[in-house]
């Protein structure tokens, strides 16, 4: 079971790559209130204002929210975890901004140096690559 703070973490992470393109679109809205929700986070005093757009997250803290949730040595595992994770609220709205995009290879670099073996590596890329195609597959 995820400890009660890394579950709180990972919606405060999901919050900041919705606000990482500057603004959150109605699909990622609807998305984050059914994870909060779900996660029993919805009324929780430090996540309601982001959930509710009464404070914007600046990309820096969403990146030092990853850097917190996943700390100095994440596993494949765990990015791959994270990857999954926001793959969902990214393509709730059916595009991937920039922005995004950048997120989700940070993640990947994350990983990177903390693997020695060249497998482990190419899995991750494999799996950012398929959420790619995937995008593309919805947009056309």
């Amino acid at each position: 079971m995820v400890p009660p703070d890394n579950v709180k973490n990972l919606v405060k992470i999901l919050i900041g790559a919705a606000w990482i393109d500057g603004r959150i679109q109605p699909e990622e809205r609807q998305y984050l209130r059914e994870i909060a929700q779900a996660k029993g986070l919805a009324n929780d005093p430090e996540i309601k204002p982001w959930l509710y757009e009464l404070v914007p997250v600046q990309p820096k803290e969403c990146y030092d929210w990853v850097q917190e949730y996943l700390g100095d040595r994440p596993s494949l595992e765990d990015c791959e975890n994270l990857i999954e994770a926001i793959s969902g609220l990214i393509y709730s709205d059916g595009e991937v901004a920039v922005e995004e995009a950048k997120l989700l290879t940070q993640l990947q670099d994350m990983a990177k140096p903390n693997e020695s073996t060249q497998p482990a590596h190419t899995a991750l890329l494999k799996q950012i690559q398929k959420l790619y195609r995937r995008w593309v597959e919805v947009q056309n």
